[in-house]
């Protein structure tokens, strides 16, 4: 028996680019709870436009399938939200729809890309909203905003009718304002899908419990290098030291591999951005082309005029890093610094349970502060070694910096999220 609900609230942060007023949904275990979708995931009948002027007014003619899952458990999709172009950025600026504002504080950004989804969660418009992680994409917001995110395993949740950035690094994963919302909605939509070939066949999540006692916690102390402010710092020794009381164990680690993984995953994602965003050429998608010019000419002004100037940035560094002549000096030593990071990651799992860190390097950004690419780029040095070695890591609140939130990271080994789910929620208890 389904059941109809009305959601007309006002979006003073501009989370939304679409909104749907009159929202159908089903019994089940998210029966008519508003959850928001970030809008590079497809929806049919729902426009989805990936923050992009290229794809404004696409439509979508099905469903992704984790849109089918939530429908299926009584989800209330309430719209889409607005992020990053093609979800290429930090801070949620590089949308076509304008920037989404951080509701603790107007003046800064909510953290990108899923930035949107973070800012509806965090004010209260939802109780829970999807988002997708290419290098940090969930959790950085969810670290800026104050809320728990979750970047599951790669394979965990299908990526089928999610528009593709980056293959082999994105995941789709749940946003919450506490740990146990994001555990509900993991647990919906986490499961084989076999349309898509990267989805694997593995049992459901198990219910979730509160699970601290004996974890041993591995801290980098890469995770508190150069780059790192001070102040977040201090946040997140204390939220590492109250998982010792908690009755965690806690070893020192080193994670040598830091030093290459964020080049390693720049000219990997944006190697592979420059191949899916081919399609976008007035033909398949995009504005028709003017038949009367030549192709070339027409396609490049289709994605001059569709596309924002980090989108092109990025594929054109991408472009350049497959070229002929260079996809030796770059493609190919970014998969082998990419392997490095998967060692590094086998070896800690062998001694600790989980690793333990700050989710980003600083706390949200000013509207306009990240201008030179480069800064905005550092930002992600924390998140983006869990997406190239493809582990679950998880972002939950643990105090304040300069009035702003701070996350806590925490990294499992593959296909535990049901472990860390646990650590982060007896983290949240004896916090409370």
């Amino acid at each position: 028996m389904g059941s109809k609900m009305s959601f007309d609230k006002p979006d003073p942060d501009n989370a939304f680019i679409t909104l749907c007023r009159e929202i159908d949904y089903q019994e089940g275990p998210l029966s008519g709870i508003p959850i928001a979708i970030k809008d590079n995931i497809s929806t049919a009948g729902i426009q989805t436009t990936c923050g992009s002027k290229i794809l404004k007014g696409y439509i979508p003619p099905y469903d992704a399938h984790v849109i089918t899952l939530i429908r299926s458990a009584g989800g209330a999709i309430v719209g889409k939200t607005n992020m990053d172009e093609f979800g290429m950025g930090t801070t949620t600026e590089s949308s076509a729809f304008g920037p989404t504002t951080n509701p603790v504080d107007p003046t800064r950004v909510p953290g990108g890309s899923s930035g949107g989804s973070a800012a509806a969660v965090a004010s209260g418009l939802v109780r829970m909203a999807l988002g997708t992680d290419t290098g940090g994409s969930i959790r950085c917001p969810a670290s800026f905003c104050g809320i728990v995110g979750l970047k599951p395993t790669y394979g965990r949740v299908s990526r089928y009718g999610l528009i593709a950035y980056a293959n082999s690094l994105e995941q789709i994963g749940p946003l919450a304002r506490n740990v146990r919302d994001c555990a509900l909605l993991y647990s919906c939509i986490a499961g084989y899908d076999p349309r898509d070939g990267t989805s694997l066949d593995l049992p459901a999540p198990t219910p979730l419990r509160s699970e601290i006692q004996g974890k041993r916690i591995g801290v980098p102390a890469e995770f508190f290098g150069e780059g790192v402010d001070p102040a977040v710092a201090s946040v997140v020794q204390s939220g590492i030291q109250r998982l010792e009381e908690l009755g965690a164990v806690i070893v020192p680690c080193s994670m040598p591999s830091m030093r290459y993984a964020l080049a390693a995953y720049y000219v990997t994602s944006m190697s592979e951005a420059s191949s899916n965003l081919g399609r976008y050429d007035g033909v398949r998608y995009g504005q028709a082309p003017d038949t009367v010019r030549s192709w070339h000419d027409a396609y490049s002004e289709i994605r001059r005029a569709g596309f924002g100037e980090e989108v092109r940035r990025r594929i054109l560094l991408g472009s350049f890093a497959l070229s002929a002549g260079y996809q030796g000096k770059y493609y190919a030593k970014a998969q082998a610094a990419r392997q490095m990071v998967r060692d590094d990651f086998e070896r800690l799992f062998e001694s600790v349970d989980i690793i333990a860190g700050p989710t980003m390097p600083t706390v949200a950004f000013r509207l306009g502060e990240t201008s030179d690419p480069l800064s905005m780029y550092l930002a992600d040095i924390l998140t983006v070694p869990a997406n190239l070695a493809g582990v679950p890591a998880l972002s939950v609140p643990c105090g304040t910096a300069h009035g702003m939130p701070v996350g806590l990271q925490l990294i499992g080994r593959h296909f535990a999220e049901d472990e860390i789910l646990a650590a982060a929620l007896a983290f949240e208890e004896g916090s409370a």
